[in-house]
């Protein structure tokens, strides 16, 4: 194969790390050597900054931009720079008509937007470790009475299947949102992505999408593995990420990261 990426896209959850956020010894060998062959590794993921920065700090990543130090959060809502922190590029939109369309047929949902840098402010507390960074209560009208980037709406007391299908049929206009693997939700600008973000991040590298890996396995991976020169998923993704994939890895408990890493190095 003649093709080598210049730039490498790594969602985080269920690609670089596990369901308890480690980092494989396999993958960390495996980031390195191919940031050691001078290909750009960043980070495009769900995760609100705090989340992507800690994983950056482990992997090597948190760096200036002038060495590659930039990552995609919030679904492609935030583009930022490491060292020193600064927003690079964001988008917001109002997301109340949303909310209120999602709490009207789940009203014990708990809400929360994205204080971008800083954390989130919720209307009450989500089960333990699924959230990163400062967290501030505050009544639902309060979180949705400006505009934001991003909106995680989590059900825990409701089926995952359930739920995505009471969340099918609110015709959520406006918005692009993914359903998570438990009922999780998150909602974001319409026509944000994943490759959106990556589109403003390679932009100020002066690198084409046609030289982009990206790797990914959840449906808000979607875009991005359309959108990159080669989109790879995860061995556990779900049947509509496999179908755009240009490959299939093994799993995330099969260092399948790794695994396709090392094609190029």
């Amino acid at each position: 194969m003649s093709w080598s990426p210049r730039l490498v896209a790594l969602d985080i959850d269920g690609t670089v790390v596990d369901e308890n956020n480690v980092i494989s010894p396999a993958v960390q060998a495996a980031v390195d050597a191919v940031r050691a062959a001078g290909i750009l590794v960043v980070l495009s993921t769900g995760r609100a900054v705090p989340g992507v920065v800690e994983v950056a700090e482990r992997l090597g990543l948190h760096l200036p931009e002038s060495e590659g130090g930039l990552g995609v959060a919030s679904n492609g809502a935030v583009v930022f720079g490491y060292d020193p922190f600064e927003i690079v590029h964001s988008v917001t939109f109002d997301a109340s008509e949303a909310v209120m369309r999602v709490l009207a047929q789940v009203p014990d949902a708990i809400v929360a937007v994205e204080d971008i840098g800083v954390g989130y402010r919720v209307n009450k507390h989500f089960p333990a470790g699924e959230v990163s960074g400062a967290i501030t209560v505050q009544d639902v009208e309060q979180l949705i009475a400006e505009p934001v980037a991003r909106v995680v709406i989590r059900a825990p007391e409701h089926d995952a299947d359930d739920f995505a299908k009471v969340v099918a049929g609110l015709g959520l206009h406006d918005t692009n949102y993914y359903i998570g693997y438990t009922a999780w939700l998150d909602i974001a600008p319409d026509g944000v992505s994943k490759a959106s973000g990556l589109d403003v991040l390679c932009g100020r590298f002066g690198i084409d999408p046609a030289d982009v890996l990206a790797v990914g396995d959840g449906n808000n991976d979607l875009e991005m593995l359309r959108w990159a020169g080669r989109g790879v998923a995860m061995g556990q993704a779900p049947p509509d990420l496999l179908d755009v994939a240009d490959d299939v890895t093994g799993s995330v408990h099969e260092d399948g990261l790794a695994a396709e890493l090392r094609r190029w190095v």
